[in-house]
């Protein structure tokens, strides 16, 4: 089945002897047995809901993946996938994480026993460098939040496969229709549902895919017992938003190549970070392991002044955290998803006070254009 057919249909198990078109929402936290022994299929919607089940059957299809898992955020889901680890275990990770990763790893994680090293996930040499006799994962996020450094999946798996190593990648930026990792060699996908696949910046979501049926069984065990399950309600929204992904997808990523090129024009913006620039260092990487490059662009401008004055001059654009949604949004990564990072490492990574971060929304693109003109430049 065609990706984009797949994302209108979905699972192909039926839940409902209407003929309804939409799947429906089965609100119900509990389920009753036929009689002693014997099960619906459904017990308890912690442990899984038809609503859910048929989001979780279609992103697993749309990853190509054995098994999916729908979490209520994607912190949620990333809380969770730490509970596959030890204490004295050690993950390499990408140094240039989403604020939100890097707080959960060295505030709980480390506080648990887990031990990071962040490196350039770009370098596999830098990766290989990393690894001990603890290292269990290699976790990487491609493109990278917010400087878009791109990471070559199927060249980390070839490393973790030698070193016996879980690959994690966080796929939340490109999606299953720009990026597959599992199909390149990774072990688990994670998605940020709230973003691209809810699409509409009105519902929190998470996803972990997997790609192994005997991690399926690790991760299902550990989602029942913790208990951060998708309600059937935003289930049902996830289900209604991933039916237009494909739509959004290309039309926000030709938006975005406008603007990015647009940018690099622009006398007070002395930076623009994004996979479908030619210039981008992994430019080469992006065309053969993604089918687009995406609508997340960060840039810096001259000076904090004028960072600010976009900030605060934007119209069309809103200021405001998340990304992925038909509404464009721009980002103070420094102040926003970022504060919790330590200053002096926040900085080294070029996260500093002239960084915007654009997610480009489905808004016409001369207006969008027109926007940051007014806010840049009059």
């Amino acid at each position: 089945m065609d990706f984009q057919t797949a994302c209108i249909h979905g699972s192909e198990k039926k839940y409902d002897v209407t003929g309804a078109v939409s799947v429906p929402i089965f609100q119900s936290a509990t389920f009753a047995h036929p009689g002693v022994g014997e099960s619906t299929g459904y017990d308890y919607s912690r442990q899984q809901n038809p609503t859910r089940e048929h989001l979780e059957l279609t992103l697993a299809r749309l990853e190509n993946g054995t098994d999916a898992m729908a979490f209520s955020s994607g912190m949620a889901a990333l809380t969770m996938l730490m509970e596959l680890f030890s204490p004295g275990d050690h993950i390499i990770a990408s140094d240039d994480l989403y604020g939100g990763s890097h707080r959960l790893f060295f505030h709980l994680s480390v506080k648990n026993g887990l031990k990071f090293s962040l490196v350039n996930t770009s370098d596999t040499g830098l990766i290989e460098a990393a690894v001990t006799p603890k290292t269990k994962a290699v976790f990487i996020e491609t493109p990278t939040n917010p400087m878009m450094q791109v990471t070559d999946i199927a060249a980390v798996s070839r490393l973790a496969r030698k070193h016996n190593l879980l690959v994690i990648a966080d796929n939340t930026f490109l999606t299953p229709y720009l990026q597959r990792p599992l199909e390149l060699g990774a072990d688990i996908v994670m998605h940020s549902g709230t973003k691209y696949l809810g699409g509409h910046n009105d519902t929190l979501a998470g996803f972990l895919v997997v790609r192994d049926s005997g991690l399926s069984k690790r991760l299902r065990f550990l989602y029942k017992t913790t208990g951060a399950c998708l309600s059937p309600f935003d289930s049902w929204l996830l289900i209604r938003s991933i039916k237009t992904l494909p739509v959004r997808v290309e039309r926000q990523q030709e938006n975005a190549l406008e603007i990015a090129r647009w940018l690099v024009g622009q006398a007070k913006i002395k930076a623009v970070h994004y996979p479908g620039l030619e210039s981008h260092p992994q430019y080469e990487i992006s065309r053969r392991q993604a089918s687009g490059f995406g609508a997340m662009i960060s840039f810096e401008a001259d000076s904090e002044i004028t960072a600010k004055r976009i900030l605060e001059r934007v119209r069309i654009i809103q200021y405001a955290e998340s990304l992925g949604g038909v509404e464009s949004l721009i980002t103070y990564p420094m102040l926003q998803t970022h504060a919790d990072v330590p200053e002096a490492e926040r900085e080294a990574k070029g996260v500093n006070n002239r960084l915007l971060r654009l997610s480009v929304g489905l808004e016409s693109r001369d207006d969008l254009l027109d926007d940051l003109n007014q806010a840049i430049n009059i």
